[in-house]
């Protein structure tokens, strides 16, 4: 008899297996192999290895010390301290400090945009969209992220010391700004916002607010003067909705 076989994908190498030696437990594809048993889920996942978790342990722990102390005050020290690892484990995955302040950028500025879609994708909305980008980052006492936001933190230390890092956090304003434009184009195609609405333009005017904001709430060491900006950007979000 001709059986069927289903491939399974395990630490990237294919294996066939026949579909008579598997079954199904709510919702998930159990595989026998050998000496071990493998789960295959309906969504394909990544299988780090050791290295990889590894690397990926040591940029979780880097990320918000280099995003509170900033890039330059952060020494591999600091790092070793905060993930216990010896300064050869350090060296293995990383070849200096300015190849894991990289790292950690990115991932400090991921961290964040997975954090703000996440409630931003809640918005039934256009003008739900730009209320929640605002109250997502209107408390900068105690902000989304450790340290404050990544893109004025670093962008501040970098403009004139590291051109690698100002290309990122360039590109993370650009994304941020177009987030907005595109929030505002979309009231304006459903009929929600005035169709004269400049979106560039608000766009770039609110993430200046919002960063300029958070700099100066987070000197004087309270939200007063970002509930003021909070309060006349949605008044201006107000004043275009129909």
């Amino acid at each position: 008899m001709k059986k069927n076989f289903v491939t399974y994908r395990l630490c990237g190498k294919f294996q066939a297996r026949s579909k008579c030696e598997t079954y199904h437990k709510k919702g998930k594809r159990f595989a026998d192999m050998t000496n071990r048993s493998y789960i295959c889920t309906r969504k394909m996942k990544t299988i780090m290895t050791k290295g990889e978790e590894t690397r990926q342990f040591i940029i979780e722990k880097a990320a918000p010390i280099f995003n509170t102390k900033g890039i330059a005050a952060t020494s591999m020290s600091d790092i070793m301290e905060a993930t216990k690892l010896s300064k050869g484990s350090m060296y293995v995955h990383f070849e200096n400090k300015d190849v894991l302040a990289c790292a950690a950028v990115d991932h400090n500025m991921k961290v964040l945009g997975d954090k703000l879609v996440s409630e931003i994708s809640k918005s039934k909305t256009a003008k739900e969209e730009l209320f929640t980008y605002i109250d997502f980052f209107s408390n900068a006492v105690n902000p989304p992220l450790t340290g404050g936001c990544p893109l004025l933190n670093f962008g501040t230390e970098a403009d004139d010391t590291n051109p690698i890092v100002k290309e990122k956090i360039n590109k993370g304003c650009n994304a941020n700004q177009q987030l907005l434009t595109n929030s505002v184009n979309k009231g304006i195609a459903n009929g929600e916002f005035k169709p004269a609405w400049n979106a560039e333009e608000f766009a770039i005017v609110m993430l200046a607010m919002m960063e300029g904001g958070h700099l100066i709430s987070r000197m004087a060491g309270n939200n007063d003067k970002m509930k003021v900006i909070a309060k006349t950007l949605k008044k201006i979000i107000e004043e275009n909705t129909l």
